[in-house]
Order: C-alpha cells, then sequence, then structure tokens
C-alpha cells in the first residue's frame, strides 16, 4: 500500500495568507478588514497547514511574518485542534518538532509557545514523539537544539506542570522522572540561558513537589547555593525566587540550611540590579507570614534594618518621580485612571479591611517591597527594632538640604511602615513625633507633603485616642487643619494622599470630627470643584465616610446647602452610561442612610434615576443598539445599594415612590441574574424593603421567597457565600412581618440552614449569625412547623446564638426559641445544656417580654426534670454560665 500523499501548500494560496499577515503586523493597516480576512481563510480546512509550513519551513519570509503565523496558529489550535481532521492534526505535530532547535531564537520560542499550547490539549498521552524529541534535543549538546527544548518544557512547566508527572502507557518513566536529572546538570552549564531556564522549570515544581524533585532536593539547594553569586541577574534572580517559594509552601526543607540562605538573600537584598534585590526582599515578609521562629531573623536585624532603609529611597527612574511633577492643570490621562471595583452589599458582621496602602503608582517595586519588609519586621518584633531603626530615621530627618530630600521622605516613610507595629515603643513620643511631622505637611517637596499625609493617617487611632490628654485636642486639630489644607494642595499626588489620609481619620474620629463639620465641607466643596476624575473619586470617598462617620448631625441645613447643591449639578450633568456615575452612586448611599428622612426633600429624582438606570442596563444586556450603550452590571450594583441606602435612609417614606414604580419586578429579575454580585446587591435590597414597605413586594412574594431560598443550596453557598448570606438575611427580615405566608418554604430552608450551622468550619461568621437569626424567626412565626424538627439542629443552633452579640436580631431569634420550645418542651430535653448556654450568653435582655418568657422556659425545664435531674444538668457546665443563669429565678 502506498504512503499517504505528504500535504503541500498551494503557491498561490501561500502568498495570499503571507500579504495578508505582512499587513496584520504592519501598525498602519486596518485591522478590523485584515480580521475579517482571516476569518475568512480560517474556513478552509488547511489554513492551519499553512500557518504551520510558514512558521517551519518559511526560510524566505521575514522572522516577524512567521512568528505572526505561529501565534496565529497557537490560537488556532486553542479553538479548533481538536475538531481538525486527522491528517491536519499529524501534519501539524510533525512540522513543529524539527523546528525545536531552529536556529532563530526568536522562531525557536515561538515554536516553543505553540508546544505548550498544543501539549495542553492533547497531555503526554496524544504526542509520546513530543517527549522522543525533546530528549533528543536535550541529550544533543547542541546548544540551540538544547535551548529549544528547555524553552517548550519550560512553557509546559509554567502552565500544566504536573501534567510531567503521570504515569503514561508507552513510556517506561513519568517525563519528569527522565528530565529532572537534566534539568537539575544545566544548573552547571556555561550559557547562562540554559541555567536560567533549568532554574525557571524545575521552580514550578515547588509547590507541587513531585517525588523526582523531593528525591534530588539536596542536588536542588546545593545548585541554588552554587548560582547564588551567578553572574547573570535573571540567574541571581530566580534562586532568589526559589527561597522564597521554598519558605512559603516548604519551610521545614530549608530550617538546616536557614541561616546560610538568610546571609544569602541578605547579600542579595543589597544587589545592583533592582529586580534581584525585590525578589530577595520578598523573603522577609514571607519569612514572617508563615511564623518561623523570629529567633532565627534576630541576629540579621541590626544589618537588615539599614538595607531595607536604603532600599525604601526613591529610585531615580521611579515613575513616582515624573507624576510627582503634575500640578491640579494637567487632565488626567486614560491610564491614571484605574478600575474601580465596587464592593456589594453586604449584611451582617463582616467587616471589610480596607488597604492602607493608596500609593498613587500601584506598580509594586523594590521601594514599597521593602517598606512592606519593614512593616511585617515591626509587627513580629515590635519595640525591639526601634533601637536600630531610630538613629537612621533621626539621622535622615536631620539632613535639611534640598539634595537629601529623598532620604528625608524615607525618615517619613519608615515612621509610617512601622507605626502599628512599635506603636507600644512609639507611643509616649507621639506628641513629639506629630509635632514633628505637621510642618512636613508643607514642605517645598509634593512627595514629602504626600508621605507626610500617609503617616499621619497611620497613626489617626492613636491620635484620636490621646484626644483627652493633654493637649491631644489641640494636636487632633493641627492635623485635621493640615490635612484639610493638603487637600487644597495643587499638587495631584499630593491631594490624593491627602484626601486618603483624610477618610481614614474620618474613620476613627467619627462623632469628634461634628464641631468641625462646617470648616471640613467647605474644604472638600472647594476641592469639589477643581479635581480632576481622578481624584474626585477619593474625594466622594472622603465625602461618603465623613457622612458614615458623622451620621445625622449632617442633617442640618446650613451643611446641606454646603454639599448638596455641587453633588446634584453633577449628578443632573452625568450622562445614564457614563461611569463616573459610580462612585457618585456610592457617595450619595452613604449621604442618604446618614441624613435618614432629611434626605427625603432628594429622594424623588434620585430613586426615579436608579430605577432607569436598573431599566436601561437590563435593556442593554439584551439589545446595546437600542439601550444605547454596553452592558455594565455595575451600573445595577450601584442604583441597587443606593435604594437599599434610601430604604434605610427613609424608612416608611420610600413606600410612595415604591408604589409608584415597577420596582418589584425588576428587583425579582436582579434577583435571578447569574452574576452572584447583582444578586448580592439585590437580595439585601429585597431585604431591606422587607423592613419598610413589605406590602409592595406581596403580589410576588412565593417568587421572592422562592428564588431566595435557592441561593441556600449547599452549592450555592459554596459559589458565593456573600449572595447565601443575604438571602438568608433577607428570609428572615419577610418572615417577620409577612407571617405564616411564609410556611411553604419554611422546611426548604431549614434543610438548608442546618448544614450551615452544623458545619460553620470555613464559612464565614456573617452566614453562621444570619443563618442563626433567621432560623430563629421562622421559629418564632412557624414554631409548630419546626418544633417536631428540632432535635436536628437545637445543638449546632445554640452553640451559633453564643456567638451573636445583644442585639433585637437575637431577640427575635431567642422568641423564636422560646415559641418552638413551648410547642414541643419535651423534644429539646436533650439538648438542655446547649439552650442553658444561649441564655446565659446573653449580658442583659433588655426586653421585658422576652425575658419572662426566658424565665418561664428555664423554670419550666426545672419542674419537669426535678431538683436532681436539674442539679445534674447543671453540674455539666461551667460555673459561670450557672451563675448567669441565676438571673432567671433558677
Amino acid at each position: 500500500m502506498a504512503a499517504p500523499a505528504l500535504w503541500q501548500p498551494q503557491e498561490q494560496g501561500l502568498r495570499e495568507i503571507c500579504t495578508l499577515l505582512e499587513a496584520h503586523i504592519s501598525p498602519n493597516s486596518d485591522q478590523a478588514r485584515i480580521w475579517q480576512q482571516l476569518q475568512h481563510y480560517s474556513q478552509f480546512p488547511d489554513f492551519n497547514n499553512y500557518l504551520v509550513f510558514l512558521l517551519a519551513r518559511g526560510e524566505g519570509k521575514s522572522i516577524e511574518v512567521r512568528q505572526a503565523a505561529g501565534l496565529l496558529l497557537k490560537n488556532n489550535l486553542r479553538a479548533t485542534f481538536s475538531s481538525m481532521p486527522v491528517p491536519s492534526q499529524q501534519y501539524i505535530k510533525s512540522e513543529l518538532l524539527p523546528c525545536i532547535g531552529a536556529t532563530n531564537r526568536a522562531i525557536r520560542s515561538t515554536v516553543g509557545t505553540v508546544i505548550s499550547v498544543l501539549f495542553q490539549i492533547v497531555r503526554v498521552a496524544g504526542w509520546i514523539e513530543l517527549f522522543q524529541a525533546l530528549h533528543k534535543c536535550l541529550d544533543s549538546n547542541d546548544l540551540d537544539h538544547m535551548e529549544g527544548a528547555m524553552d517548550a518544557i519550560y512553557k509546559i512547566c509554567e502552565d500544566v506542570p504536573e501534567e510531567l508527572d503521570i504515569d503514561v502507557a508507552g513510556l517506561p518513566e513519568r517525563p519528569i522522572n527522565v528530565f529532572m536529572p537534566r534539568i537539575l546538570q544545566f544548573f552547571q552549564s556555561p550559557h547562562a540561558s540554559l541555567r536560567k531556564l533549568a532554574l525557571g522549570c524545575i521552580n514550578q515544581y515547588i509547590v507541587v513537589m513531585p517525588s523526582a524533585l523531593y528525591m534530588s532536593m539536596d542536588q536542588y539547594l546545593q545548585g541554588l547555593f552554587n548560582l547564588a553569586k551567578d553572574p547573570s541577574a535573571d540567574v541571581r534572580k530566580l534562586v532568589c525566587s526559589a527561597w522564597v517559594q521554598l519558605i512559603e509552601v516548604r519551610p521545614s526543607i530549608l530550617e538546616p540550611h536557614l541561616k546560610n540562605v538568610t546571609e544569602l538573600i541578605l547579600q542579595a537584598n543589597k544587589d545592583s540590579d533592582d529586580e534581584v534585590a525585590l525578589e530577595a526582599c520578598e523573603f522577609w515578609s514571607a519569612y514572617c507570614d508563615v511564623s518561623m521562629p523570629p529567633e532565627g531573623l534576630r541576629e540579621f536585624l541590626p544589618r537588615l534594618i539599614p538595607t531595607l532603609l536604603s532600599n525604601m529611597v526613591y529610585a531615580d527612574d521611579d515613575e513616582s518621580l515624573a507624576d510627582a511633577e503634575e500640578d491640579e492643570s494637567f487632565p488626567d490621562r486614560d491610564q491614571d485612571l484605574k478600575p474601580r471595583f465596587h464592593a456589594s452589599r453586604l449584611h451582617g458582621s463582616e467587616t471589610g479591611e480596607d488597604d492602607d496602602d493608596d500609593d498613587a503608582v500601584n506598580v509594586w517595586n523594590l521601594r514599597k517591597c521593602s517598606a512592606a519588609g519593614l512593616d511585617v519586621l515591626s509587627n513580629v518584633f515590635g519595640d525591639n527594632i526601634l533601637p536600630t531603626l531610630m538613629p537612621l530615621i533621626e539621622q535622615n530627618l536631620a539632613r535639611t538640604d534640598d539634595d537629601s530630600w529623598k532620604e528625608r521622605e524615607t525618615a517619613v516613610l519608615s515612621l509610617g511602615a512601622i507605626a502599628e507595629g512599635c506603636i507600644a515603643g512609639l507611643y509616649p513620643h507621639l506628641p513629639q513625633i506629630v509635632a514633628f511631622l505637621i510642618p512636613l505637611l508643607d514642605d517645598k517637596f509634593p512627595l514629602i507633603r504626600s508621605i507626610t499625609c500617609w503617616t499621619l493617617s497611620r497613626y489617626s487611632k492613636f491620635i484620636v485616642q490621646s484626644l483627652d490628654h493633654p493637649n491631644g485636642r489641640e494636636q487632633f486639630d493641627k492635623i485635621l487643619m493640615g490635612l484639610l489644607r493638603r487637600i487644597l494642595d495643587t499638587n495631584k499626588r499630593v491631594q490624593e494622599a491627602a484626601c486618603s489620609a483624610f477618610a481614614t481619620l474620618e474613620e476613627e474620629a467619627a462623632e469628634e470630627l461634628v464641631p468641625h463639620l462646617e470648616v471640613i465641607l467647605q474644604h472638600l466643596m472647594c476641592a469639589y470643584g477643581k479635581y480632576q476624575k481622578r481624584n474626585l473619586r477619593i474625594l466622594y470617598d472622603a465625602l461618603g465616610t465623613l457622612a458614615d462617620a458623622v451620621g445625622a448631625e449632617l442633617n442640618q441645613a446650613k451643611y446641606l446647602d454646603i454639599f448638596m447643591p455641587p453633588l446634584i449639578t453633577k449628578w443632573q450633568q452625568l450622562q445614564n452610561s457614563d461611569k463616573d456615575l459610580f462612585p457618585l452612586l456610592e457617595c450619595f448611599t452613604s449621604i442618604a442612610q446618614a441624613l435618614g428622612p432629611g434626605f427625603a426633600q432628594f429622594a424623588e429624582p434620585v430613586f426615579q434615576r436608579c430605577i432607569n438606570l436598573i431599566q436601561s442596563q437590563q435593556l442593554a444586556k439584551i439589545d446595546p443598539t437600542a439601550a444605547g450603550s454596553l452592558y455594565d452590571r455595575e451600573f445595577i450594583v450601584c442604583s441597587l445599594d443606593l435604594l437599599s441606602g434610601l430604604a434605610e435612609g427613609l424608612g416608611a417614606g420610600i413606600e410612595s415612590l415604591v408604589a409608584q414604580s415597577n420596582l418589584r419586578d425588576l428587583l425579582l429579575q436582579c434577583c435571578m441574574d447569574e452574576a452572584a454580585d447583582v444578586r448580592q446587591s439585590a437580595l439585601a435590597l429585597l431585604g431591606d424593603l422587607s423592613r419598610v414597605c413589605p406590602i409592595h413586594l406581596h403580589p410576588r412574594l412565593q417568587e421572592f421567597l422562592t428564588v431566595a431560598a435557592k441561593q441556600l443550596s449547599p452549592q450555592s453557598v459554596k459559589d458565593a457565600v456573600s449572595v447565601a448570606n443575604n438571602a438568608c438575611w433577607a428570609i428572615g427580615e419577610l418572615a417577620i412581618k409577612i407571617g405564616k405566608e411564609i410556611e411553604p418554604v419554611v422546611i426548604n430552608v431549614v434543610s438548608c440552614l442546618v448544614p450551615i450551622l452544623k458545619s460553620p468550619e470555613g464559612l464565614n461568621k456573617s452566614l453562621i449569625e444570619n443563618s442563626a437569626i433567621t432560623l430563629g424567626r421562622l421559629s418564632w412565626v412557624c414554631p409548630d412547623i419546626m418544633a417536631p424538627h428540632m432535635d436536628h439542629f437545637m445543638q449546632a443552633w445554640c452553640s451559633a446564638l453564643c456567638m451573636i452579640r445583644d442585639d433585637f436580631e437575637k431577640e427575635d431569634a431567642f422568641h423564636g426559641l422560646c415559641a418552638m420550645v413551648a410547642a414541643n418542651p419535651s423534644g429539646a430535653v436533650g439538648s438542655l445544656a446547649y439552650i442553658c448556654q444561649a441564655c446565659a450568653s446573653w449580658t442583659e435582655i433588655k426586653s421585658e417580654g422576652l425575658h419572662s418568657e426566658v424565665c418561664q422556659i428555664m423554670n419550666g425545664y426545672k419542674q419537669l426534670l426535678g431538683n436532681s435531674g436539674w442539679e445534674q444538668c447543671m453540674a455539666t457546665l461551667e460555673p459561670a454560665v450557672v451563675q448567669r443563669l441565676a438571673r432567671y429565678g433558677v
């Protein structure tokens, strides 16, 4: 039988595709038209054969065209390889293998990329010949072949390292077992490119740790020690990266060598190449994060701290230096506007930790990494670092000449970095530190003004705590006025730092801001008139934080007259598709909650705008042309959250607005949205509306309940715990308002809540609390349905109730507990000790009615069990619990 004829390209087709690829890589061509033509060619079954032919055999063509063919091939393989005719699949594989060692490095690299993508589709078993080819290249002693094979292996290790560590029919050994000894030999290669690729490959295996690496660990570690002073910076960087990964995921492996490794890392931290120094610097935070014994680092601190400090000085090429020159008259560039993320509304005790590093340019560099390292060390070693650090800080601060401004800036940054970790030692000196920092707010160098704002914000909690100390209030007033002055700075970088610092101070100071409200609002609104887009977002945040901090105190005509007219003007100027609406919607949410009924005069247009935004986005989802804009669900999330803020602020005052709108139907649609953040905010609003105007939910009540209950299935909890949390809370709020009408979903909801309470490990605190409260509310309105099942959940439920702080929601839950026990006293006897612990968890029950219900339950059980039975039960409890039960007359 004759061998099948090998595929050959048509000369005409080759020419056309080459011309197209040349246009494709030309910067001035019409890319949309070229894209259409490429799509047209993609319809031909052998189009990818042409591409691999050009990549592998296009000797007369430019390297750029051949690379373009390879990259297009890579994308096509990802999408269509599995559905290609088998002869094409075989042809592509057979053409790639001889090119692994191509003489041109760019072609080798492109071939390696295509091979790694194809490998992810077919895996080891689907391409045994690849391993034979790679093995042959590694053993060839020809640099191009060895480098090409290592490049392909590195890319495979980067994407799917575990795939090389499996048994494959037809291969005597796992691929990684065959490659590992050869790769380790390359650590000693005279060629830096091979040393770099070999290190890169093995570093990919630190996390998955195949036995091939584990068994060669001594050889690997010895190789790392030998390469620590390698002439190639790329190699030194990978050695540091290996130490950092090992300390993070396999600290026990490093422990015997820790002193030597730490010494090498300390040297690398001073490397002349910034990238090597940066990689080494990551080691200190990693060391502290895995809770290694701090003693291992202590002896290095006198040398480590000066190294970190000198690396915190701005490098001459730091992007921030150029940015710092921009004053407020420079318009923002698009790349200055970082993408923003709105956190959907969450009901419960979760407190989000804000990242307080509001550095303007979020490029991670040696300066920031060193400051983070100093912060972490201060948290581990506390005041023990001060004897080494403070003389260095003082020395830098004493340098007042203009040429030393970067060193002064570093000293201020250091004081901010250690604010939390070293506060015990610094607190007695806080007045002197603040007195020293305040004049720096007016320094001639903008980056000193901006870092001083940040450092003061790091001490704001302690500054507020010192208000009652002598001169504490005067110190607070100086900082407040200093930051407000800087909010009106002409430099954009300083404006940003001052606004962020002020927001932090607001959170800590809360009601202490009330006497200063007028002057604060005047400054913020003056800034509002002159800020560019980027800083405007931060200003909205400062205004929203102020509203959260002072609450109803803001509801005075003299204050409203300062800040509402400019906000409303902006609100009216912005189009419905303008993303600058997001921070304004968030800001209005805080203001509506703070003003409460005082927001009523502004509510109608705001409410209507939210409805319009949700409607137009739901249309954009189906038909962007008709909506006039592309779909962006953040408009929906922000609008839902603002409606929640209105419901919270206006209370029953929102009823007339809801009655005249189609909010109910829009809300139901949002509760069923496929995006978790939309459902999360929608369910929060459902709970808020249940509180203030449940009557308007009535016509579609059962649909709301069914949708909310669906979010509590075990899979839904796993997929989107915050959505489940809000669904759980909303069902509880509805239960209180609609009573028996909740009966159809009760058993379904309880069957979902019980597993949450029985295995709370790893779930967030808020979901567990809300589950316990909702279970109680359902028991209160439907005790006859709940009581027969209570032995399934009583113990886990009572344990969760113990963790909830005293408030009206806990009262609701206990009304449910009492109602259920009254309906079936004997059913709970087996859980009596747990019930006693739950009742003892109250600091004080404020509601007289509930207090007497709990007394009845306790005394009822005491009678039921008789004295000896009761004493037996009491003997199983902690003495403190028994003591607290005495207030219920038992």
